[in-house]
């Protein structure tokens, strides 16, 4: 289980980023985070995975506090951020260093064969194709059999064909070892597909605003009645996370509001 407990971060030019955050993610879950620009999602992605350290609060993995980089935790960027110097299938395999040969070898190739990729194994990531790049990040994330995978804004670079695409990809690699999942995006169909839980944050300092639960069965008709009225849900839900009714009559204040729309 993750467990965020009233989690701040306040950076060195005094700007607060996040104030009392609160999440329980149990294993397997799948939880998206949704917001404005500067409502602090990557924030949370970088205090979750120990790259940064909460300026009070607290993050623990079954009870492990996390501090720093941690092996049950794997996270995967806007870009794929491949080494270039390493074939498709050392990059794969770059977190097994520690384990012998033959069983890297052999999870690498069942991870490539997974996402569709066992022809691409020996060529250079610069041969790659956006989504095919990224399907070589998520494999690289996942090969480590991680507890928690994180992901911000994974498919966002990408065609709106390769998106969807990859979302169903998504959603298959995380059946096949049912990770924890917290997912940053700006799409609300994305993150209606993805989730179980949609967290809507507010901005200045970011703090949820609402959370929402996506009952809806797997797979998900994106042209469903349903699927339409969770899309209202939380469309409704990141209107009033803007504040746009108090602030109406402050056009300097409406303006500032414009520039921070999540969309």
């Amino acid at each position: 289980m993750l467990d965020i407990n009233h989690v701040g971060k306040t950076y060195p030019n005094g700007v607060r980023a996040l104030d009392g955050v609160s999440l329980t993610v149990n294993l397997g879950e799948i939880v998206v985070v949704v917001g404005g620009s500067g409502c602090g999602k990557s924030t949370l992605l970088r205090l979750v995975c120990g790259l940064d350290a909460p300026t009070d609060g607290s993050i623990r993995l079954d009870g492990t506090l996390i501090s720093a980089p941690h092996e049950r935790i794997g996270i995967v960027f806007q870009e794929p951020r491949l080494l270039p110097w390493l074939s498709v299938a050392r990059n794969v395999g770059f977190g097994l260093e520690d384990r012998p040969r033959p069983e890297r070898t052999s999870r690498v190739a069942a991870q490539l064969a997974r996402v569709g990729l066992s022809d691409k194994a020996r060529v250079w990531p610069r041969e790659l194709s956006g989504g095919q790049a990224q399907r070589v990040a998520l494999s690289r994330a996942l090969v480590t059999r991680p507890e928690v995978l994180l992901l911000d804004e994974p498919f966002s670079a990408l065609d709106a064909f390769t998106r969807v695409d990859l979302q169903d990809h998504l959603l298959d690699l995380w059946a096949d070892q049912r990770p924890t999942l917290l997912v940053v995006t700006h799409d609300v169909d994305e993150a209606i597909v993805l989730a179980d839980r949609i967290l809507v944050m507010r901005a200045r300092p970011g703090r949820v605003q609402e959370e929402i639960v996506i009952d809806l069965p797997r797979p998900r008709d994106r042209q469903s009645a349903a699927f339409d009225f969770a899309k209202r849900r939380v469309l409704n839900a990141l209107d009033h996370s803007l504040d746009r009714r108090a602030r109406a009559g402050d056009a300097e204040t409406v303006l500032d509001e414009g520039a921070a729309r999540w969309w």
